[in-house]
């Protein structure tokens, strides 16, 4: 018998791996607060459009309530970071003690969340770069297609397993700090900008002043990683930025999806994380400062 996943979180990312572990063959479960996500799981699953524009609904189960995911063993935590501490709480109500939690969020600090409430055996750092686009509660389209990368842990066997099922490209690392700080040279670089400017990716590249400002806070980022002792798998950050913007030059970005949908944004995980940090080793960050602050005035009342 498959051993059953949980998905926390019924927005894109969470409908995309929901669909595709259960397309399968896996049990799923997806635990929400969002109730329209919730109810339209629960009345008709979750429809996925493939890269090819191919349909499908595939049969997960829903829940607002933790109390009904007990013992679980293997939790995908995709939910915005500024979710992360309620997640944390909800797990804690469900996840087994030899259960494992594994994170692919964007932005810093949301291992450290997960810790705090479940332990440091029980969560497990990954990233990913696969994209997703919800189109409506429960609906959700495929987008760029990229590499799981998880830190290895002693209990991430069958959620491996499953994973790869589902046609993932996963990687299995001894540290995922490097790509988590990959990625965030890209998120800081491409995310902000098109948010601000409501563009799709590619169009930053388009414009000089949006192309040179996306250099600008790639190579700041980059610089607050070597602060840190990172060491990033590429030698230019703004051409890896660039590059990732060109791949994807029709999709939009998750933040540019919040923004427009006036959902509270990952800002303060993204650029406010690398300020906050920067300013810990004295690196100036002036790009990163004014487009956190200028995310954040986007919507004032939620606080990033």
């Amino acid at each position: 018998m498959q051993e059953n996943i949980l998905i926390v979180g019924t927005g894109a990312m969470g409908s995309l791996f929901a669909a595709r572990l259960a397309w399968a063959g896996y049990p799923v479960t997806m635990l929400g607060t969002w109730k329209q996500g919730v109810e339209a799981i629960r009345s008709g699953g979750v429809r996925l459009v493939d890269a090819d524009g191919v349909e499908r609904r595939l049969a997960v189960q829903a829940t607002d309530d933790p109390r009904e995911c007990a013992e679980t063993r293997y939790a995908l935590v995709l939910v915005k970071a500024w979710q992360t501490e309620r997640a944390a709480h909800q797990l804690t109500e469900c996840l087994a003690q030899d259960g494992l939690t594994v994170t692919l969020q964007n932005g810093l600090g949301n291992r450290e969340t997960l810790i705090q409430s479940l332990g440091p055996g029980r969560v497990a750092l990954g990233v990913t770069t696969t994209g997703a686009t919800l189109l409506e509660a429960a609906h959700v389209k495929a987008g760029g297609e990229g590499p799981i990368s998880i830190e290895r842990n002693p209990a991430l066997g069958p959620l491996e397993e499953a994973l790869r099922s589902a046609n993932f490209n996963v990687h299995i690392v001894e540290d995922a700090r490097s790509l988590i700080w990959g990625k965030l040279v890209i998120n800081s670089a491409i995310n902000p900008l098109t948010a601000l400017l409501r563009v799709p990716n590619g169009e930053l590249l388009e414009r000089p002043s949006a192309h040179q400002m996306l250099r600008t806070l790639a190579y700041e980022t980059a610089q607050v990683a070597r602060a840190e002792d990172i060491s990033l798998a590429f030698s230019d950050p703004a051409a890896a930025a660039e590059d990732v913007a060109r791949r994807t030059a029709t999709n939009r970005s998750s933040m540019l999806q919040d923004v427009q949908r006036g959902a509270p944004t990952e800002i303060d995980a993204i650029c406010g994380a690398i300020v906050e940090i920067a300013q810990k080793h004295e690196v100036p960050t002036p790009a990163n400062w004014a487009c956190w602050q200028l995310v954040k005035a986007l919507h004032p009342s939620s606080g990033g």
